[in-house]
């Protein structure tokens, strides 16, 4: 198991292709805002979509960010989170 990388976006913000980047190596991005979330796969869906979906009105990548496994969490919702832990019961 990799150990985990935790990084804080106030001093090192990812935005633009360095925000790609950690995308792209994704088989599957979840973004969540509120309630709601959108499924994404970097490997078919448009780039430009799926960075105006996950980068913030700064132009930074939306936190929290988590990786697990070959999918990543961009942003907070209750609802994915526990779908998320469901998955792994």
């Amino acid at each position: 198991m990799t150990p985990a990388r935790v990084a804080d976006a106030r001093k090192e913000p990812l935005a633009g292709e360095a925000a790609w980047q950690v995308l792209a190596g994704a088989g599957e991005i979840l973004v969540a805002k509120g309630k709601n979330y959108q499924v994404f796969d970097p490997r078919t869906d448009d780039k430009e979509t799926i960075l105006a979906a996950a980068l913030g009105r700064t132009g930074n990548l939306r936190a929290p960010v988590l990786r697990m496994g070959d999918r990543i969490l961009v942003g907070f919702s209750e609802s994915l989170y526990a779908r998320i832990a469901g998955e792994g019961a």
